[in-house]
Formats: C-alpha cells, structure tokens, sequence
C-alpha cells in the first residue's frame, strides 16, 4: 500500500471515514475544509483520505484540526462527472473513487463519502461491497427537511434505480424504517407509499400490490404503515419515510431542491428591491437566517446507500466545505450507531420470516422481544 502515513494506523481510534477527496465539482479544497471541519466537531474521528498525494499533503498540511488524524493514499485519477458507470467498472482501480470503497470492504473504514458521480459510485459500490443477502435492488436514501419533530424524514429511493417493483418497495420500506430508528431515533417510524392520491384505489397495480405488502409487514417489522400519501406530504409531519422508486425520487429532490434556490433568490431580490425592504431585511435577519438554514440543501447534505455491505455516503457534486462537511457528520452519526450491522440484521431477519412463513398460513411470525433494535 502506497501511503503517507500519520502518527496513528487507521485502526487506533474507533470510527474512521474513508474519502474520496477527488471527487466533485469544487476539487479537493472543498473536501478537505469539510474535513477540516468536521474534526474541529469530532475529535474522536480520523480519515483515510484518496487523491492526488501531493496535492492532499499541502491541503492537509495547512489544517490544524486534520494533523496526524489523515492517512493519505494516493490515487492516480479520479473519476470524471460524465464518467460512464459501466468504464469505470472496467477502468478505475486507480481512482480515488475506487480506493474510498475498498477501504470499506476491507474494513479499514467504517463509511465511505464521496461527492463524485452518482452512478459510478453505486456501480462500484455495488460490485465491491455487494448486496445484502435478501436485497434485489439498493436504495439513495436521504434526509428531507419536515414539520416533524426531528426536524426531518427519510425520502427513498431518491436515484439508486428508476425501476421497483412492489418487493423492492417493501423492502425500502423496512431499510428506511431502520435508518429512522438509527438517523432520527423513531423507535416506531410512519412510513407512507408515495402516490397520485391517497385513496387505496388510485395509483398503478403495482402500487396497490406494494401498499398491501407494507400493511402486512408493519406489526412484525415495528412501523405504523399510513398508507399512500402525496408530494405534498414529503416535508409534512403526517409521515416519517416516505418510499418511492428512484426515477420518481429523484424528480422529486431536484425540484425541491430548485425551488429553495429559487425562494432564496426571490427573497434576496424582495429586500433589495428599495430603501424601505433594506431596513425591513435588517429587522427581519435573524428569522431570515433562520429560513436559510432550514432551505438550505447543503445543511442536510448526503443521501446513504442502503442494502450494501457496507455504508456508503454520496455527497452533493457541487458541494461546498459546509455541504461536505454535513455529509461527513452524518457518516460518523451512522458509524457510531452501528448502523451497518442493525440495518444487516434487520433484512436477515426479514428474509427469514418470510422463509418461516410460506409453509404455514402466509403470516409472518412475532418478532423476538430480544432483537436488537435496527
């Protein structure tokens, strides 16, 4: 292994975040200031970080919070924006996409990041890590500001495939219910089937098949299934994860995600506007600092890979050191909670209701009262 190592090994202190520091569209500076900041809040955590190792040096250099907490190894190339998933499979073993994973699969890091290219990243983590036994199709699960309580539900799929049938959808039901006991601590989330109407009759058959499996699986798999619900219901506190397919998801993030630049923009061009709007801007800036942190997408920056062997954390492409940052805090959020191991539980036991069950009446059976909570 090629590697500028720092005082301490990767496995001295507990949780460890492999990154790809090439990827994205802001280049390394970027990341390593997300970096940087994110140890400033976390003392405990240490990176294993993949580039350019010249470049990663002097960067790294010159953060006070990153000495002797980064373990550089040095990747030839990254991975390119446009990059096709399928070349990069046959090509990029010496990118520092392609590093950042296997730091994962051979267990020198808890969750990988990277901002870089959505598809390739899933490609590759998808080959590397491999599915979890039960799982047919992962999912880009993300947190979506809400009216909740905590201030935020689980959305998902939100690109990892365009297609699910009603079994995938169940099973994105069950992983987001756990990375809702795990990301928001909701013992017993509320998870909602993403429709054209609430009424059970609208929606295509394989929604009406997939709304009957969830209903089913709810007691045994400790959620509360509320049925359908609308895009309107996305940011609302009527549900907790709200389960969709990936070409839908996707839709749906990209044009939240306009529309907040777009107010942002309009409120800016409103307390412009005069002498007058001006002095009711500065009367009004501590609410209005207060709406820009709550619209603003890099604050809840990262949507996690769910059904893999491993975490996976896909940063923004346009992030900046904040949205990095964000999505650096939320991989040490899950490492700590072990979610790998309570998310892999989760679907083992899952899969081994439903092998229980066919030979008798089609029920599954009561979960263990002593099953770790996932």
């Amino acid at each position: 292994m090629t590697a500028d190592q720092s005082s301490s090994t990767a496995s001295d202190i507990g949780i460890v975040i492999s990154v790809d520091a090439m990827g994205g569209d802001r280049g390394p500076a970027a990341v390593v200031a997300g970096m940087d900041r994110s140890a400033a809040i976390s003392p405990d955590i240490r990176f294993i970080v993949h580039g350019d190792g010249d470049v990663l040096k002097r960067l790294i250099a010159k953060r006070k919070a990153l000495a002797g907490r980064c373990d550089i190894r040095h990747a030839d190339r990254a991975v390119s924006m446009d990059e096709k998933p399928s070349h990069v499979m046959r090509n990029g073993k010496d990118t520092s996409m392609w590093g950042a994973i296997e730091s994962v699969r051979d267990g020198d890091a808890s969750v990988a990041v990277s901002c870089g290219n959505t598809g390739a990243l899933m490609a590759v983590s998808m080959v590397r890590l491999r599915k979890l036994p039960g799982v047919n199709r992962p999912a880009i699960a993300i947190l979506w500001p809400s009216s909740n309580k905590q201030g935020f539900n689980v959305a998902l799929d939100v690109g990892a495939d365009v297609r699910a049938d009603p079994a995938d959808l169940l099973q994105y039901a069950l992983m987001g219910a756990s990375y809702a006991r795990n990301g928001l601590a909701l013992a017993h989330p509320r998870i909602g089937l993403l429709n054209v109407g609430t009424e059970e009759h609208k929606g295509r058959a394989e929604l009406k098949e997939a709304f009957e499996l969830m209903q089913n699986a709810a007691a045994a798999n400790r959620f509360d299934f509320v049925g359908f619900v609308e895009g309107n219901d996305i940011p609302s506190d009527r549900v907790d994860v709200i389960v969709t397919d990936g070409f839908t998801g996707n839709v749906a993030l990209k044009t939240a995600e306009g529309t907040a630049s777009f107010v942002r923009r309009l409120l800016g061009e409103a307390f412009r506007y005069s002498f007058l709007s001006r002095i009711g801007a500065l009367f009004a800036l501590t609410s209005l600092k207060r709406l820009q942190r709550r619209i603003d997408p890099r604050q809840v920056n990262g949507g996690v890979f769910l059904g893999l062997n491993g975490t996976v954390v896909k940063s923004h492409g346009g992030a900046d050191a904040t949205g990095v940052a964000a999505a650096i805090g939320l991989a040490v959020q899950l490492a700590r909670s072990g979610f790998r191991e309570k998310l892999a539980a989760r679907v083992a036991s899952t899969l081994a209701s439903r092998e229980d069950a066919r030979p008798h009446d089609g029920t599954a059976p009561s979960p263990d009262p002593n099953e770790e909570q996932s």
